[in-house]
């Protein structure tokens, strides 16, 4: 153990009053903070990027699966190249465009495996990632692969050994998650190589343009297109695009190879590359990558007891500034949502804004830390009201596409809030009116919501998300209609805002589905229904969702103490879920600390006049959920959200509400921070944190003073922070349960002062059971009747969905095809349906896979009273593909002494999907 430790540990156990210890670290643009997320399911890349770069010139080890999202996962060992896009933390794969690779030896222009194709091996050992450099050995060519980056440029530097077979690979082909439509290369010269890359995938169709310049120009060069060989021919447009550059290199020559991008034109990247990388001088372009990240590394300046926390920390604060990115050319020109260049727009256009995470708490920090960026951003995202002709503000850009990721309509907060904040730099009315249109269109259960008041559920409709998620977006609108001085257009939506009461349970004591009768949807267990009734989760974190009406959420809990007992008993009780999700990690109880609907519920304790609890838990989520090793990010870091977390969490406070101006204080794992502040927009302030005796396990606030002042109330404003001051804490190892406990010290209410909250829907009655007769004909998917087979209330620990699909039903027995269009899923859940116990039974069980497009994504074992019916069964094979019914019987069923038959449904433990699925099912005699 480090001295520094011991010393803490001894401060710790003994509550004394230590001076916090000042520890001297590294620079940290020589820190390998671009691992931390690559393992996992933090689904980081490694690669050269600058802040907020169109460029992410990085390697990519995989193309295909969930953890295929960035192209990079440190399980692998094998690199197939290096392409020029990547995404960070998506939950979704897309880009990797434009790869280039080196090889040795005989040429392969397929990636195929080590020594067999393009692909090489490679090792950790032999592998550096800095910010905005990245070093590899690619053991199979033996070639040293060096990279970096400016913003719309990537630059390679490759150390070749002596060999007369020296080659470079370009593959258009090659992509992440998405199908090539069309490539073209053209070869300009014997150093100079242009094209484009047209493909498909999240989103849609997109267009990438390149130009590319070797140091050396090369000896010969070939072209494929679609798998054939165009001897003598310089350019070849085609589906399947690949070209290949050959050398003859000295031992540990070094060649060098720049590529300019553009989403407008050819003749955009040139200038791009003109103006980015006019020169060949690689340290230059990587040290002027390192000074931008200098900057952003300097904006807070911490010391902790701990140096895992400091990498820790700025590791995350890395990723907080590599998106949104950048999506216009050096002259301002970019690709609208139109499909058209937009030349001389007066602003820097951005995207890949991942809405639905990042405006929680990533939007939150760079309006605080990057300012000057905000403006341009605001922009960017409203130009597609007009440009996409959906009446939408975004859900989820990506690179001139709206890929509708996600549910709720969240530029409207990110949008609110930076107007309530100050930033002008955009028409707010014309803004104003584009996001009230969005939020009374009809799309995504909208119709109901505004008629009824929340979304009707439906199998797989996600609509107790929805409504939910309607509701904090509503509150957002209605602060920005009153800046305005729309007073009927606030009240409106401050109504709509507490929708959310439509929805609470008082017998369950959770938010759930309502049908559009009004009726509850049965059947209900909160720890099911997961992207079935609920977005990403079971019903317990959104049972906290009501993040703009905090007191109006604990007053259906009962009160303080019903609300403090609701959220001890989902950090304490079981983590299991009934339908598991890759992306429900970090899981403290039902807290779900690696996915966003849990970001601020740690906070909520301080609503409810226990901040010491928020301390504990929030210290808690900290130190178990993040580190400084690839593996230390909770799950999908989501282009910085669940980073922003822990930064604001690191610094001591979190915007619950982000437009309301208030942050909640938790626990700052810091000994010190100094932020500084912009100086255009905040004057050059500095705010600074000072936590005395803090350490690993003294986590509670004992007092606070701000500005040299007793602080008692357990929130700070957003403007008190801009404006520069001291923030200090004095921390303990127990709790101070009357330090901001007052009433009067917790967060302010959110509602106007008189508003009237809708009356709550009569609690739901406990469920009956079903009984069946023969002949029994079960839906497995639906809770209401399909073409004559009937639901079972009693399947709970299970989750529905339901697509609109053409089934084919040429299968002998088949079932209506309605029936089909419907599913049960989850890792292991059964039917138990009583028979009468005097004779044998027909079982027909009924499948189709209308959602998975490939064997072996999903595989189950299928039991009948115990007996093993159907073993390794995959629906899509045993289909031959996908909308298809497969009926399979089973005859001479008996039933159990209990006059049972159960039916058993299980995913293998090696499928890839951990649910398995089922249609319906039919008891005949």
């Amino acid at each position: 153990m480090y001295p520094n430790k011991i010393i803490a540990a001894f401060a710790a156990a003994t509550g004394l009053l230590l001076p916090a210890i000042a520890i001297t670290f590294p620079d940290l643009e020589d820190e390998p903070l671009p691992m931390v997320g690559t393992a996992g399911h933090g689904h980081t890349y490694p690669g050269a990027t600058v802040p907020f770069g169109m460029v992410q010139l990085s390697p990519d080890t995989r193309t295909k699966g969930w953890d295929a999202c960035s192209g990079y996962h440190y399980s692998d060992s094998v690199i197939l190249g290096f392409s020029h896009t990547h995404l960070s933390g998506t939950g979704a794969p897309c880009l990797g465009d434009v790869l280039l690779m080196p090889t040795v030896g005989d040429l392969q222009l397929d990636a195929g495996t080590p020594g067999d194709g393009y692909a090489s091996k490679f090792s950790h050992a032999q592998e550096d990632a800095t910010p905005g450099y990245y070093r590899v050995f690619l053991q199979t060519p033996k070639v040293t692969a060096e990279l970096t980056a400016t913003t719309r440029c990537g630059f390679h530097k490759y150390t070749f050994p002596k060999s007369d077979q020296s080659h470079f690979i370009l593959d258009l082909a090659h992509g992440i998650g998405n199908d090539p439509v069309e490539g073209a290369v053209h070869i300009e010269n014997d150093h100079t190589v242009s094209g484009y890359r047209i493909s498909n995938g999240w989103g849609g169709r997109r267009v990438i343009y390149f130009v590319m310049q070797f140091s050396k120009p090369f000896d010969s060069f070939g072209v494929e297109r679609n798998g054939k060989r165009l001897d003598g021919l310089g350019d070849a447009t085609g589906r399947d695009v690949k070209a290949f550059f050959n050398y003859t290199t000295s031992s540990n020559e070094k060649i060098l190879v720049k590529v300019g991008i553009s989403c407008t034109s050819v003749d955009g990247a040139r200038n791009n590359l003109a103006a980015e990388i006019p020169d060949w001088d690689f340290n230059d372009v990587r040290e002027a990558a390192a000074a931008q990240w200098k900057k952003i590394f300097d904006a807070v300046e911490i010391k902790t007891f701990d140096s895992a926390i400091q990498k820790t920390f700025y590791a995350n604060l890395y990723m907080t500034a590599v998106a949104p990115v950048m999506y216009s050319d050096v002259d301002g020109t970019y690709r609208g949502y139109d499909q058209q260049s937009h030349s001389n727009p007066g602003f820097q256009n951005y995207t890949t804004f991942s809405i639905w995470d990042i405006y929680r708490t990533e939007w939150p920090l760079l309006t605080l830390l990057q300012p000057g960026r905000v403006n341009d951003m605001l922009r960017s995202m409203l130009v597609e009201y007009n440009q996409l002709g959906q009446h939408t503000t975004p859900i989820w850009p990506l690179w001139g596409n709206e890929t509708w990721c996600m549910i709720g309509y969240h530029s409207v907060d990110m949008i609110a809030e930076a107007y309530l904040e100050g930033f002008r730099g955009f028409d707010a009315e014309t803004a104003y009116q584009q996001m009230r249109d969005t939020a009374m269109q009809d799309r995504n259960g909208l119709d109901s919501y505004k008629t009824i008041g929340y979304v009707p559920s439906t199998p797989g409709g996600c609509a107790t998300s929805k409504t939910l998620e309607y509701t904090v977006d509503d509150w957002s609108l209605a602060r920005m209609a009153e800046a305005l001085g729309h007073q009927d257009d606030a009240k409106l939506f401050y109504q709509r805002s507490a929708n959310y009461c439509n929805l609470f349970d008082r017998t369950s004591q959770f938010f759930r589905g309502r049908k559009a009768s009004g009726i509850w949807r049965i059947p209900f267990t909160p720890t099911g229904l997961v992207n079935d009734e609920y977005t990403e989760a079971d019903a317990w974190p959104y049972a906290f969702a009501v993040q703009h009406d905090v007191p109006g959420m604990i007053n259906l809990y009962g009160g303080d103490q019903g609300f403090i007992d609701k959220l001890n008993t989902l950090f304490t009780t079981n983590s299991d879920i009934q339908t598991p999700l890759p992306d429900q990690t970090g899981r403290i109880g039902q807290y779900v600390g690696g996915n966003e609907q849990s970001c601020h519920i740690a906070f909520l304790y301080n609503y409810a006049g226990a901040p010491y609890k928020t301390q504990y838990w929030v210290r808690q989520a900290m130190t178990q959920l993040y580190g400084d090793t690839p593996a230390s990010e909770p799950g999908n870091v989501d282009c910085g959200e669940m980073a922003a977390w822990y930064v604001f969490s690191a610094l001591g406070f979190y915007p619950v509400n982000p437009s309301s101006g208030i942050y909640i204080i938790g626990s700052p794992v810091v000994s010190k921070a100094v932020i500084h502040l912009d100086d255009d927009n905040y004057h050059g302030h500095t705010f600074t944190i000072i936590a005395d005796n803090n350490g690993p396990n003294n986590v509670y606030i004992q007092s606070v003073t701000l500005n040299g002042k007793p602080l008692t109330r357990s929130w700070i404003t957003r403007d008190e922070i801009t404006a520069g001051g001291n923030l200090h804490f004095v921390m303990g190892y127990q709790p101070n349960p009357q330090w901001g406990s007052a009433p009067a010290d917790r967060p302010p209410a959110t509602m106007p002062a008189d508003f009237q909250y809708p009356p709550l829907p009569d609690p739901a009655p406990v469920s009956p059971s079903v009984h069946f007769s023969l002949p029994i004909r079960i839906v497995c998917g639906s809770d209401d009747p399909v073409a004559g087979f009937l639901p079972d209330p009693d399947v709970v620990n299970s989750a529905e969905n339901s697509a609109d699909a053409t089934v084919d039903t040429s299968a002998p027995n088949s079932a209506p095809a309605a029936v089909y269009k419907t599913e049960r899923y989850g890792s292991d859940f059964s039917y138990t349906i009583p028979v009468p116990k005097d004779g044998n039974y027909l079982v027909r069980l009924h499948f189709a896979e209308v959602f998975d497009n490939a064997a072996g994504d999903r595989v189950e074992n299928i039991f009948i009273n115990g007996q093993p019916a159907l073993t390794n069964f995959d629906i899509f094979a045993a289909a031959g593909g996908m909308n298809k019914a497969v009926v399979k019987d089973f005859s001479n069923i008996a039933p159990d002494k209990y006059g049972n038959i159960t039916i058993h449904i299980t995913a293998t433990p090696d499928s890839p999907d951990q649910n398995a699925k089922i249609s319906a099912i039919e008891i005949l005699k």
